[in-house]
């Protein structure tokens, strides 16, 4: 292996690993997309998501909800040039309690506030989010054609591949 080959190969590491910290400090945020802007200047954003929660899951919001750690509209100044409302970006304490809320807002597939549909979603690195889509896509494709995802269904059991392999013995009398 070539010195440029063996830089090309820890630099992809590095990459790598850059991707799973920022994946690991940013597994207890969530994404509000879709919130008119405006809005947290009258309650602040934390109530925003209480409010959020308390109309999505109303079973969830009797629970007492986990401390929320930060609260804010990302990113920090508004583009003029973007006519989409920011994202408010939610950092909470457990990472359980943002798998309940996310789980929660999938069963109900339309999240709304204030009657104005939402989206809630979990915060990754952007080389994550690539290769999610890309994979979405891979199996968006899939489907399409009717290829199912799991290899070993396709081929059958081991013991179907056993059955298959071995001749049928014939017993003589």
């Amino acid at each position: 292996m070539g010195a440029e080959q063996k830089r090309e190969k820890r630099l992809k590491t590095n990459e790598e690993s850059l991707r799973e910290l920022w994946d690991n400090v940013k597994c207890i945020n969530i994404h509000i997309i879709g919130v008119p802007e405006g809005e947290e200047r009258e309650k602040g954003t934390e109530k925003i998501f209480q409010e959020i929660i308390a109309e999505n899951s109303p079973n969830m919001g009797k629970e007492p909800l986990t401390q929320i750690q930060e609260a804010q509209r990302v990113p920090y100044k508004i583009n003029p040039r973007r006519n989409t409302p920011r994202h408010i970006l939610i950092k909470l304490t457990k990472i359980k309690d943002k798998e309940k809320i996310l789980k929660a807002a999938r069963e109900k597939k339309q999240v709304t506030y204030k009657a104005t549909p939402i989206r809630l979603s979990a915060d990754f690195s952007a080389e994550t989010l690539q290769t999610r889509r890309e994979s979405h896509d891979i199996l968006n494709v899939m489907k399409g054609k009717n290829l199912n995802q799991d290899y070993s269904t396709q081929q059958g059991s081991h013991s179907d591949l056993e059955k298959k392999s071995k001749p049928s013995q014939i017993s003589k009398s």
